[in-house]
């Protein structure tokens, strides 16, 4: 007996929910590991119980695509992974390794996203050893990984209300690491078939240990570790996306953690082309800066990336 129109679609649903959700508990639960394996206690809890929060949120939205007729197939989720690796040998020596994980869900009850990017370099070095001689080594000279979520809910087509959360550690960075949770006013000003422009503005709370300083002790060079670090911040980020063309794509986003010790400002540009549905090349340009720092470190830094894209 065939079952009815109605119900095969609802089980079509079910099923690209259940899929949804289990894409998003393998990329939060990817999170974590990394998290618990640099993290201090305190940090981890703090992050996991926002993983948590978030992966319960996605489980809610889940399950409410079900129910929703006009739903899509995949309950509004996209999804994006990109890759860049160079090599060189020879006179020099140097490794490099960049990766982005990007997911975003939007519909008519939700706006919501997640990602995770990770950057590691190694270069060879001229140190000096101990004897005085002049060396080579092969040393990391970049280390650094971040992950957050925002979880939007729409009040109609423009205006919605957002809880986000970030967390960094960057060993070579201004700060060793960061994390932020904040809930703001989200609007979406404009969106027509070429363009998006949205904002986000709100108050949340940050922590943050700024990164080591070598101290002389005895002739010898010693890191020295710094104290934690807390402030209530201003968060505010814009969002513009473009389509050149129906296979050339612009986005930017600019990211504000604003607070009386230290504002953080971030911001990505990236262009992409693709070269079929679920391939494409992206160059991409990422400047970040801190106001203040501790003597001998820089304010900004910038990174410049050319990746392998894969939509799905």
């Amino acid at each position: 007996m065939a079952l009815p129109t109605k119900l095969k679609s609802q089980n079509s649903l079910n099923r690209a929910a259940k899929r949804s959700l289990g894409v998003q508990a393998k990329s939060l639960r990817y999170a974590s590991l990394l998290i618990n394996k640099w993290t201090a206690p305190m940090k981890k809890t703090l992050i996991a119980g926002l993983l948590l929060t978030a992966l319960t949120t996605f489980a809610v939205q889940a399950q409410d695509s079900t129910n929703a007729s006009t739903a899509s197939n995949n309950g509004g989720w996209t999804g994006s992974g990109e890759f860049g690796f160079a090599s060189a040998t020879g006179n020099t020596r140097s490794q490099n390794i960049n990766a982005k994980l990007g997911l975003s869900q939007e519909n008519d009850q939700w706006k919501n996203n997640f990602f995770l990017d990770a950057l590691r370099t190694k270069s060879q070095l001229k140190v000096v050893d101990t004897s005085g001689n002049t060396i080579n080594e092969f040393n990391t000279t970049a280390n650094r990984y971040d992950t957050g979520a925002s979880v939007g809910y729409k009040f109609d087509q423009r205006s919605y209300i957002v809880g986000a959360a970030r967390y960094e550690h960057d060993e070579f960075g201004a700060n060793l690491w960061q994390g932020v949770i904040s809930l703001g006013y989200g609007y979406i000003a404009l969106k027509d078939e070429r363009n998006e422009l949205s904002f986000e503005i709100g108050p949340g709370y940050k922590e943050y240990r700024p990164a080591n300083v070598d101290v002389l002790v005895g002739g010898v060079l010693v890191p020295q570790q710094q104290s934690t670090l807390n402030e209530v911040v201003a968060r505010g980020l814009v969002n513009y996306k473009l389509k050149i063309s129906d296979n050339t794509s612009f986005e930017d986003t600019f990211l504000m953690e604003a607070g009386s010790k230290n504002t953080y400002l971030q911001n990505d540009a990236g262009l992409a082309v693709s070269m079929t549905k679920k391939l494409a090349l992206k160059v991409g340009f990422e400047v970040r800066h801190n106001s203040d720092v501790l003597p001998g470190i820089k304010k900004m830094d910038t990174l410049a990336t050319t990746n392998l894209v894969y939509s799905f």
